[in-house]
């Protein structure tokens, strides 16, 4: 990178160079199949992921087995896994493992729904239940990583900044992808700040974390003495010094980070503004049954809608806690008293504001856990796992898909992890297989080269 002496500064000139500069580069990066977006007419404007991270069983939360519960302790039954892929049972004596928590039925839908999740069960009519996805990946990090961003090769883009390419932000002061993270209640397997990457898109598409607890995002405020024109000031000679910069070599890291240090400043008023819960009522608080910001899963997604109201466009909750190799019975009842308030004060909340219908909700983790007893825990397990979705778009009170009478393979309607992704995008208004990007002479979208589909019997 050349040096730049003052005569040269001065001869530039200043003003408006980082503007310019900034506007230039990103043109020349949206001149791809994107500009024509939304492709239709969007049912949505965001998604909100609640990530439950470490996969939880389908068998205890969402997919009763009657058939499994009979064979308790008994053989698994060969002609289900001969040939099958499994991660720490492999070459094991496999026993079959009965559900370890009673379902009940609930709403007009009749929804079975596990007893450990008592405060979601009062939306059974609210949220559609998939109880036939499957994956590729078997382990954790490669798991999040496919779910995240469509593709097994780490360093791909992930979903969240797929979208916000696609349709931009609709916040000036906030990221349009921001995420949080939370745990309790079992085995927490490390989150990779990968999974919100953006990949080789734009710079200023990755997700950004907020912290949990206390200050969202750390040195936000102004140094003592330093006034808002100052810090002002600063930013405004950095940016011009990188325009002059980014308008000889027109690297678009450079782009980004212009864009960055003004968003940075604007969020020096945003994110104190977005922390004052004062305005928040009791009854609201009482809702979540969290004190703001005490790093909690029910407190971010009280800062999840928060957001929400004020343009981030996709939000990605994630709770680390759901890995039950042992103790699944116990594991999974404390993961779930972490989560069940939380989610379900966030669908309240949504629909009580008149939210939710324009907002996807997507709830589950990277795979399931297998049918097989891994001495008091379960396996993990790509074959078949359960997610629910609600919102815009989606019919309420339905469930979607079928596994066999033990709960290992799909029986019916099977959905896949890019069917999930085109589903996403079709309800934003994208037509998934028309969301392109061009690098390295190749075309690349989020649902990768194999069909997908939009799966459109769960859609309203």
């Amino acid at each position: 990178m050349n040096a730049i002496n003052r005569r040269t500064f001065l001869n530039h000139g200043l003003a408006g160079i980082g503007s310019l500069a900034l506007s230039r580069l990103y043109a020349a990066e949206s001149s791809d199949s994107k500009d024509k977006l939304p492709h239709y007419n969007p049912k949505i404007k965001r998604v909100i992921h609640l990530c439950m991270a470490g996969g939880p069983s389908h068998l205890e939360s969402f997919d009763y087995k009657k058939e499994l519960e009979k064979l308790h302790r008994q053989d698994m039954p060969s002609s289900f896994t001969k040939g099958q892929q499994l991660a720490q049972l492999q070459g094991r004596a496999l026993k079959c493992m009965g559900p370890q928590w009673k379902f009940n039925k609930h709403g007009q839908s009749q929804t079975e729904i596990s007893e450990i999740f008592p405060h979601i069960a009062k939306h059974a009519d609210d949220i559609c239940v998939i109880r036939s996805m499957h994956t590729e990946q078997i382990n954790h990090d490669p798991a999040h990583t496919f779910m995240n961003t469509g593709s097994i090769i780490p360093g791909r883009p992930s979903m969240g900044s797929w979208v916000l390419y696609g349709l931009g932000s609709e916040s000036q002061n906030l990221p349009g992808y921001v995420v949080l993270t939370s745990a309790g209640g079992g085995q927490g397997q490390p989150i990779s700040s990968r999974q919100w990457s953006n990949g080789f898109l734009p710079g200023h598409l990755q997700g950004v974390e907020f912290q949990s607890a206390g200050s969202p995002v750390h040195y936000v405020q102004n140094p003592a003495g330093i006034s808002d024109q100052s810090q002002k000031n600063v930013i405004d000679a950095v940016n011009q010094l990188n325009g002059i910069n980014a308008k000889r070599t027109e690297h678009r890291d450079i782009a980004t980070r212009i864009e960055q240090y003004e968003l940075a400043f604007r969020m020096q008023t945003a994110i104190p503004e977005l922390m004052d819960t004062k305005g928040e009522t009791q009854q609201t608080l009482d809702l979540y049954g969290c004190k703001p910001g005490d790093g909690s899963f029910a407190s971010n997604c009280l800062l999840a809608r928060r957001l929400a109201e004020r343009g981030t466009r996709f939000i990605q909750l994630y709770h680390r806690g759901w890995d039950h190799h042992g103790q699944v019975k116990k594991g999974t009842a404390a993961t779930a008293k972490h989560v069940d308030q939380g989610t379900s004060a966030l669908i309240t909340d949504l629909k009580q504001r008149g939210m939710l219908d324009e907002t996807l909700i997507i709830w589950g983790g990277e795979f399931g856990r297998t049918p097989m007893a891994q001495g008091s825990g379960r396996d993990h397990h790509i074959k078949a796992f359960s997610i629910f979705l609600a919102g815009g778009g989606i019919k309420g009170g339905i469930t979607h898909g079928e596994t066999d009478e033990l709960g290992y393979g799909v029986a019916k309607d099977p959905v896949s992890v890019h069917d999930l992704h085109a589903t996403m995008l079709h309800l934003l208004g994208m037509q998934h297989d028309a969301l392109t990007y061009k690098t390295q002479g190749l075309d690349f979208k989020l649902t990768g080269v194999e069909p997908a589909r939009v799966v459109k019997e769960i859609l309203s």
